[in-house]
């Protein structure tokens, strides 16, 4: 049952949320992972089990921290085109879609009442994150993601997360969607190493579009997969829609997507703490290291609000500062590899 939809928890309070979860999968664990499709795993015993022990780490910083904790399911690549190269009907998706919101209420059961965690149902894009390819016209986009809403609205999700979302057109149809079925939803866009969309749009030209084309219908928006110098004077630039981002997913690697190498963790953890310094509505965080290590920890930056779950209160502004809501260089330092 959802828990959150009627009121996101993270539109008052400060959120962790994971880093990338194909990537650690692949690049850590060394699981053969046909076409990035996490979801896939969800088949076998093993699969689901890694898939709930992936979430610890994340959730116990999220703990520490004060902070909540939003969970994406492993769906990013359980849309119809995808699906269908993996060997799924229509009918063994949508159960696959419904299974994994099933597996993310597991986790956050687990977890209860020793902080708020959102269930987020991951959508990503039809085709490539890194690449528009074919546009798709918004209501071709609403009607292609509808399937897939509609099974994790049925499901519980509190939540819809568009990740890696390249194009604008596309996540006007899925914010539609989701407004269908009652459902909130965010957007978070790749951006190249010039802080635009793939397309070559500018980040806030498709916020402020999006916006207009669905009445501000998204809760909110982020950005992934890009280095903080790829967007920091993006940032700078934001204006009247500067607000309606909150959350950052961010690489270690400064290179292209095509480049992307180690990358400096400790130069990282200091580029969000100053982005968290002259950003401070920025309440959302994720991101993680090669190696597994999530690219965020325990000392992070103290700001008002509250939020609360089962009882137990989160007051920002009881938080002892630098220990509370901050990028953890200790940890970041510790790392060898970074990428996302």
């Amino acid at each position: 049952m959802a828990k959150y939809r009627d009121y996101l928890p993270q539109i008052d309070g400060d959120f962790f949320t994971d880093g990338g979860l194909e990537t650690i999968l692949v690049f850590h664990d060394g699981i053969d992972l046909p076409h990035s499709a996490a979801f896939d795993l969800m088949k076998y015993k093993d699969g689901r089990q890694r898939l709930r022990e992936y979430f610890d780490p994340y959730i116990d910083i999220a703990r520490e921290a004060g902070a909540g904790f939003i969970l994406e399911s492993p769906t990013w690549r359980a849309n119809t085109d995808w699906g269908r190269r993996l060997g799924y009907s229509a009918s063994t998706l949508e159960d696959a879609n419904r299974d994994a919101i099933t597996l993310m209420h597991d986790v956050r059961d687990a977890h209860d009442g020793s902080l708020p965690i959102v269930v987020s149902s991951c959508i990503g894009p039809r085709g490539d994150g890194y690449d528009p390819g074919d546009i798709m016209s918004p209501v071709e986009a609403e009607t292609y993601h509808s399937p897939q809403i509609e099974a994790f609205a049925d499901a519980g999700a509190d939540m819809v997360t568009t990740i890696t979302a390249a194009n604008m057109t596309e996540a006007n149809g899925i914010i539609s969607a989701a407004t269908k079925v009652n459902m909130p939803a965010a957007i978070s866009f790749t951006v190249e190493t010039d802080g635009h969309l793939p397309t070559g749009q500018s980040l806030w030209d498709a916020i402020a579009s999006i916006d207009i084309a669905t009445n501000e219908a998204a809760a909110y928006f982020m950005i992934n997969c890009a280095h903080p110098t790829h967007f920091q004077d993006t940032l700078k630039r934001g204006g009247t829609s500067l607000g309606r981002l909150r959350g950052l997913r961010a690489n270690a690697s400064c290179l292209s997507h095509e480049e992307l190498d180690i990358g400096n963790p400790q130069e990282l953890g200091h580029q969000h703490d100053h982005l968290l310094s002259d950003f401070p509505h920025i309440n959302i965080l994720g991101g993680m290291l090669r190696d597994g290590s999530p690219s965020f920890g325990r000392n992070s930056k103290s700001r008002s609000g509250k939020i609360q779950d089962s009882g137990v209160p989160f007051n920002r502004a009881q938080r002892s500062g630098a220990k509370a809501y901050r990028v953890s260089t200790k940890r970041l330092l510790a790392t060898k590899t970074a990428c996302n």
